[in-house]
């Protein structure tokens, strides 16, 4: 388990458990939520959350958590393992100890280089 608190606009960035499913129960403040399906639908599936309600968030897919709310927000999460793994997207894509190649990033995500140099300088 796992207790999480929010600052005003604060966000909990898209990432993934690779080993575990997890469960939030807000207990203060509104959260915006929401995960994606896996390929080829890619649909994202999300809610506001206020105190007291619960989301699950399926093993394996990519989830966000944002605080919507003009106060501090706090969540508790339980998972499903006591291992559950966790790949933060970014800092998996562009953050990587040895960079994908440039190539590759600017074909997945239709940018340009210098973006994609600009993306892996501030991870």
């Amino acid at each position: 388990m796992v207790g999480i608190d929010f600052a005003p606009c604060g966000v909990n960035h898209p990432h993934y458990h690779p080993r575990a499913s997890e469960i939030l129960t807000v207990l203060e403040g509104t959260l915006h939520v929401g995960f994606v399906t896996s390929n080829p639908e890619n649909r994202l599936i999300s809610k506001v959350l206020l105190k007291g309600d619960v989301f699950v968030f399926p093993m394996g897919l990519i989830y966000f958590q944002r605080n919507i709310g003009c106060g501090n927000a706090i969540a508790i999460a339980a998972f499903g393992s006591q291992h559950a793994g966790a790949v933060t997207i970014a800092n998996a894509v562009f953050g990587s100890n040895c960079n994908i190649p440039s190539e590759v990033l600017t074909k997945a995500f239709q940018l340009e280089n210098n973006v994609i140099d600009y993306l892996e300088a501030k991870i």
